[in-house]
């Protein structure tokens, strides 16, 4: 009888520690969670935001460093502000030239330009032209489109005169500058020997001023306006082509007999040269060596003998 409610404290007792244990478990667990949960949105809140301040500060030095760069590369690259004289040759082949020659001067002028000098014939046509640079690949086009007529040859030639045009200008700009300085010495000037020295200084500065100046339209002249010269042929005209190379016996016979022919040439032409002078000096010759026999034959003059007495 005493046996029962002994078990039954000792089952409460159990149930008690057991229920104490697991709220304090439960207790542990859930301060835990809630310290990791309470740190974890910090650091998810300072990592983002040092992600970012590192990505806008490398975005802002690639942004910074990039026109930098394209700006750098676009200056160092070749053909900027450059200085080119351009010019152009052009063979072409009509059977009408004078009309083709027309042509040409009317497409130059409406493109701006204008023609220098001009050989017109019914068998050939020489023009010297010049147009705008920014329209010369224009005007070749349409030169070269069968308009005026066949295309035989036809080269570009373009000249970098950059370095030239600095060098002018600075030149000009010192030499300005030292005519000015001259000119203050003469208005100090005070006797006339001194003014007149300095005058023909200023005058000598003056001259090579405007020399610079003129050279500086040209080279201005030059790239302003491209050369275009334009050679019109009949176009049944032969195409002069290199002869092709012939080692045959009679060509090397053929190569000596013109080779003897010209120094024989040669020759003649030198004895004809000198013939005069070699003329000349024989008369001269003849006529010393006339007066030389006439001394040798003239008797001595006999000694004179004293008188007697």
């Amino acid at each position: 009888m005493n046996t029962t409610p002994r078990r039954a404290r000792r089952t409460a007792g159990l149930l008690l520690a057991a229920t104490a244990l697991a709220a304090l478990a439960s207790c542990t667990s859930s301060g835990e969670s809630g310290t990791s949960a309470a740190v974890a949105p910090e650091r998810a809140a300072q990592a983002p935001a040092g992600a970012d301040a590192a990505g806008s500060a490398n975005g802002g030095k690639a942004a910074e460093s990039g026109p930098a760069d394209r700006q750098a590369a676009q200056v160092s690259a070749p053909g900027v502000d450059r200085k080119l004289a351009r010019t152009a040759t052009l063979e072409l082949g009509s059977d009408d030239v004078v009309a083709a020659a027309e042509t040409i001067r009317a497409e130059v002028l409406a493109a701006g330009g204008y023609s220098g000098q001009e050989s017109v014939s019914e068998r050939t046509a020489s023009l010297t032209l010049h147009v705008p640079s920014d329209k010369l690949d224009a005007v070749l086009a349409k030169l070269t489109d069968g308009g005026a007529g066949t295309v035989r040859n036809r080269g570009q030639n373009a000249e970098d005169v950059t370095e030239q045009t600095v060098d002018v200008e600075s030149r000009i700009k010192t030499q300005r500058a030292s005519l000015d300085r001259v000119r203050a010495l003469l208005a100090n000037a005070r006797s006339v020997p001194e003014i007149v020295e300095i005058e023909s200084e200023v005058t000598r500065r003056e001259a090579e001023l405007e020399s610079l100046l003129a050279r500086r339209d040209r080279l201005a002249g030059s790239v302003a306006m491209s050369k275009i010269t334009v050679q019109v042929v009949r176009a049944d005209a032969p195409v002069v082509s290199e002869p092709a190379d012939d080692n045959s016996f009679l060509s090397a016979l053929a190569a000596g007999w013109d080779g003897f022919l010209t120094a024989g040439g040669f020759v003649l032409r030198v004895v004809g040269y000198l013939l005069p002078f070699a003329a000349l000096a024989a008369a001269v010759g003849w006529v010393v060596l006339r007066l030389r026999r006439r001394t040798r034959a003239e008797p001595p003059a006999a000694p004179a003998v004293p008188a007697e007495g």
